[in-house]
Formats: C-alpha cells, structure tokens, sequence
C-alpha cells in the first residue's frame, strides 16, 4: 500500500490507541495465569494479533468479544498448546513469548516475517541458555537468529545479559518467576530503562516476590511463583502519541491528545517534555493534552530512554530553527529498521541536512519538500513520513504505508479527522 500525503493544517481532537507495550504484557501474563482474565481495549491488530495467537499457541484459550479479549491461561501446565509460533513483525512479541515458551519441555519453533528475521535475539538466546533453554538456531548465517526452535524447562540460577534492548530483560524477568528455582538476573549495557519499568509495573501488581537494584541492573526473583487472573483497560500508548504531539507541535493551531494516563510508567510520555524544549506550548488537563506550536528550536535531546520517539522527533527536528542533535540511542539501530539511517536517508530525500552519527542523528532544520520516499516496512518510519509529509511544499507518496497497521491501525482514518489530506491506494 502507498500513501499520498498532501500539504495540510491539523487542528481539533483524537483519542490515542491502547498500548502495543501493555497489550503484549497483558496477553503473556493472561496466558500463564491459571483462570480467566478480562484485557480490555487492547490493540487487536497487527503487534496485537501476534501477541493474541502467541497466547493460543501457549496454549491459552482466547475470544475476542468487542473490543475486549478474554483469556483462560495455561496455569502451571507448560506443555500445552503447538509447536509452531507465528510472530508476524512482533520483536515484543517474540522476545517475551520466547522465554515462557521455553518454562516446558516441549519444542517450540519461533518464526516471523523477514523483518523479524533480521533483529538480534543472541543476548536473550545465550541467556536462556544458561538458565536451562536448549535453543537450535535454523539459519546458519551468524547475522541472522530466526527461526529457532526452543524448549525447556527453564530451571533458573544465575545469568547475566546484554541490555542493549529492554525486550531482553524484561523477557527473563517474565519468565524468570515460573522457573523452579530463584533466579539472579545481572544486566549490563543498559537501555531504555522505562520499558523495563513497565515490566516491574507487572509483576508487582501480580504480586511477584522480586528484588532489584535502583538502576535496574540487578535482580534476586523467587521461583516457583504463580500468575494469576485480572480485569483491566489497556492504557493509552505514548509512542503513538509521538506523532500527533509531533503534528500539533509543528502546526500553527493546537491538537487535542485524550485518554492519556501520565500516572502510568511509559517512558514516551516524556515526548511533550521534550518537544516543551523545543518551544512548543503543551496544556494538560484530566487525561488530555492540548498542544500547539510552530516556532520551534533546536536542541540537544538524550533519547535513551525513549528510542520508539526518534522517527517522529526526527521530524520535529527538521521543522525546526536550527540543529538539534539526538545522542544516545545507538539501539534505535536495531528496531525494525536502522531507524538511524533510514530517518536520515529519508529526511535528505525531502531536502532536510540530515547526518548520522554513532550513537544518533543530527538534523538542521529547513523547509521539507514532498518526495516519493520509503517507509521500509516499519510502521513508526511510515508514519513519521506522513508527519512530514503533512508539514512539507507539494505531494509525498509514502511507499509500504501498510506498515503503519502494527501498533496504529487507525492512523490514516484519526489524522483525517484532524483534517490532514492522506489518500491511500
């Protein structure tokens, strides 16, 4: 699918999307509790269906009702369920679904579309290989790891782990409480802190017995413990708020966010943070925030925290007076895509100085221009294009637009109501 994105003003309100970091958590924890769990209003498509068919190949019985999904979970019966897990384009997805695959010793083969195939998985692999995993990686290739096969069970002890993606951390520490005995759990290279938060925000409503350190890199759980059954609304996602904060930022008249929870422990909501930093003029009010702009500046701005933000910020940026240079986020590299690279090949497409640097990109700002670019089948890259693409002089066609389906499903149809001119064809 191609986009046709047309100069535009956005302007009114939205009601963000439920969180693909919550859903995929909910639907993993509500597939190895023993009874029936409510997840409500959880993103059914795309990263959300993968997560929904994980549950079911664990062995979790699933219906879909309205916008709700309920769950009768596996208990403490890892044998349950198929062989074969579908991920789709779900890196969430698989690295959580992996390790509780692993608590039984039934085999397991994880695959995924070839974006998939192409994210590292070796620091989570090695890892649960020495808490027990037998995992037999197919491809020879040393640059590829899926698809595997994987089984267990997982007998805990004591293992470190690279943290160059949160996915890896959180996923041990999902597991990690089923195992039989206590587990140690050492990171180093730590990343994106707040997606970890989001997993201890889990157990610790489950009751978890854990301990861990202030900076996050070390972990004592208990094993042999149990999940149980819950009722709960999926939160709204800060990432895919990104851009329509990005939209409203960038325009001359205000946005309106709604359905945000600032109390809840997603690190993007520090987008409006920084985009304040930028010069944009941000209101909140109950669980909706108006923002509005136009007069930005550049800046210095540490993403480490929030990588998924670097697509739509990118885009901020190159609306904006000045350079602004975003450090720290080397992991944005293995996402979907180089988001790195590709923001700045994409960006330079549009006529905006972009360049890369190690561990980020700078950006100075400029004047965007409607182009033929490519979205490189990652939906936070499509709809970061879109974004410019409202913002820039003349047409932008927007190839693999389809992508955007993964976390925001409506995001045509929301920026639309916004009055942005996006055609699909």
């Amino acid at each position: 699918m191609k986009w046709i994105v047309r100069p535009s003003t956005l302007s009114g309100s939205i009601v963000i999307p439920p969180s693909k970091s919550h859903t995929i958590r909910a639907l993993l924890v509500s597939a190895l509790a023993k009874g029936e769990s409510v997840v409500r209003r959880p993103l059914i498509k795309g990263d959300g269906e993968s997560a929904i068919k994980a549950a079911i190949s664990l062995g979790a019985d699933v219906e879909i009702r309205g916008e709700d999904v309920y769950v009768k979970g596996i208990g403490g019966d890892f044998n349950q369920g198929s062989d074969y897990f579908d991920m789709g384009n779900s890196g969430t997805g698989l690295n959580l679904f992996c390790s509780a695959a692993a608590l039984g010793s039934k085999k397991r083969r994880f695959d995924g579309d070839a974006s998939l195939r192409s994210r590292p998985m070796k620091p989570l692999i090695n890892a649960l290989k020495e808490l027990g995993a037998n995992i037999t990686v197919e491809s020879e290739s040393d640059k590829q790891d899926l698809p595997f096969v994987i089984n267990g069970p997982l007998k805990g002890g004591r293992v470190s782990v690279d943290g160059i993606s949160s996915q890896f951390v959180s996923s041990l520490l999902f597991s990690a409480p089923l195992a039989e005995r206590d587990t140690q759990i050492t990171v180093y290279n730590i990343h994106e802190q707040p997606y970890i938060g989001i997993t201890l925000w889990w157990l610790e409503k489950q009751g978890i017995q854990l301990e861990y350190s202030e900076d996050l890199t070390t972990y004592k759980i208990r094993g042999s413990q149990t999940y149980r059954p819950f009722d709960m609304s999926v939160p709204s996602d800060f990432s895919s708020a990104a851009f329509s904060a990005v939209g409203g930022a960038i325009g001359s008249t205000p946005v309106e966010l709604a359905g945000l929870d600032f109390s809840d422990p997603q690190g993007d909501k520090k987008i409006f943070d920084v985009l304040i930093s930028m010069g944009a003029q941000v209101t909140r009010y109950d669980n909706t925030v108006k923002i509005s702009g136009g007069n930005l500046h550049g800046a210095i701005i540490d993403l480490n925290s929030m990588p998924d933000a670097l697509p739509a910020l990118s885009v901020a940026a190159a609306c904006a007076k000045g350079e602004t240079v975003f450090t720290n986020v080397a992991q944005a590299r293995i996402k979907e895509t180089d988001r790195i690279a590709v923001m700045v090949k994409e960006l330079t497409k549009m006529g905006i100085d972009a360049r890369e640097l190690p561990d980020g990109m700078a950006v100075q700002g400029g004047s965007l221009k409607g182009a033929h670019v490519n979205g490189h089948n990652d939906h936070r890259i499509v709809m970061a294009l879109a974004i410019a693409g409202i913002n820039a002089k003349g047409e932008t066609i927007i190839d693999t637009a389809e992508a955007a389906q993964v976390t925001y499903p409506a995001f045509a149809e929301d920026f639309r109501r916004l009055g942005a001119d996006i055609e699909k064809f």
